[in-house]
């Protein structure tokens, strides 16, 4: 049982995994082409990550993941202004079948100069036009120096996911 993250190319998602399986920070600079499978193990559990590339040519690869996997993690760049309303779309089609699948959104580069708030990106992806019936999170996230230690947001999702994994074996 898997945890598939997705998001547009450039939103963060290997390092955000990096982060969350080391509780350090370790910047990605090179897009990920193709698939990245990172196992993290909690006192609780362990998680199986998956994330797929979000270049245009690996979108077509999404919609085949997702009847198999418990949780949807899905990262936006909250700097990327222009390319929110596509990030919007996919996330609405990737969704649009499966009315119970959990999905926690990352709004993630919140420590960037004209990085949207939380609200503006619950907004910018039309959430509440989701429905009710799902469980549906946002956190706003940033990945900050390398080496560090991870930020509390970051610590959060951690939690957060591993806490959804619990509820829904």
């Amino acid at each position: 049982k898997q945890i598939l993250v997705l998001g547009l190319d450039g939103a963060g998602k290997t390092s955000i995994l990096y982060s969350l399986a080391t509780n350090h920070v370790k910047r990605s600079m090179a897009p990920t082409e193709g698939f990245n499978a990172i196992c993290i193990n909690t006192e609780e559990s362990q998680m199986e990550f998956l994330e797929i590339g979000g270049s245009e040519s690996l979108r077509s690869y999404w919609k085949m993941y997702l009847p198999k996997v418990l949780l949807l993690v899905y990262v936006v760049d909250s700097a990327d202004h222009a390319r929110l309303p596509v990030a919007k779309q996919l996330l609405h089609q990737l969704i649009q079948n499966n009315s119970t699948l959990p999905v926690v959104v990352l709004a993630n580069k919140q420590d960037l100069e004209g990085a949207y708030c939380i609200t503006d990106i619950h907004d910018a992806l039309a959430l509440s036009d989701i429905g009710d019936k799902r469980k549906m999170f946002l956190i706003g996230t940033h990945v900050a120096e390398d080496g560090s230690e991870i930020s509390s947001s970051m610590k959060d999702a951690k939690e957060l996911i591993g806490q959804l994994i619990l509820e829904t074996q």
